[in-house]
């Protein structure tokens, strides 16, 4: 699969669009595009409402305790 250079805020539009299609169109049927439009508009609202930033990778190691330290046994 190809990924472009400097497109990595493609992976962050797929997951808020992963999230609002879970928050507006899971487990309902609509009868026109009103009721999409109200639907979406209120699961971006709510999405919003608990918006949180993004952190990017993964969390830093924790540091060993027993660096450089040496040990003798007798």
């Amino acid at each position: 699969m190809f990924i472009p250079v400097r497109a990595c805020w493609l992976n962050l539009a797929e997951g808020w669009w992963r999230l609002l299609r879970r928050a507006a169109f899971a487990g309902q049927t609509f009868a026109d595009a009103t009721e999409i439009a109200h639907a979406v508009a209120a699961a971006a609202t709510q999405l919003n409402a608990h918006a949180q930033p993004w952190v990017w990778g993964r969390s830093p190691p924790q540091p060993r305790t027993l660096r450089r330290t040496f040990v003798y046994l007798l």
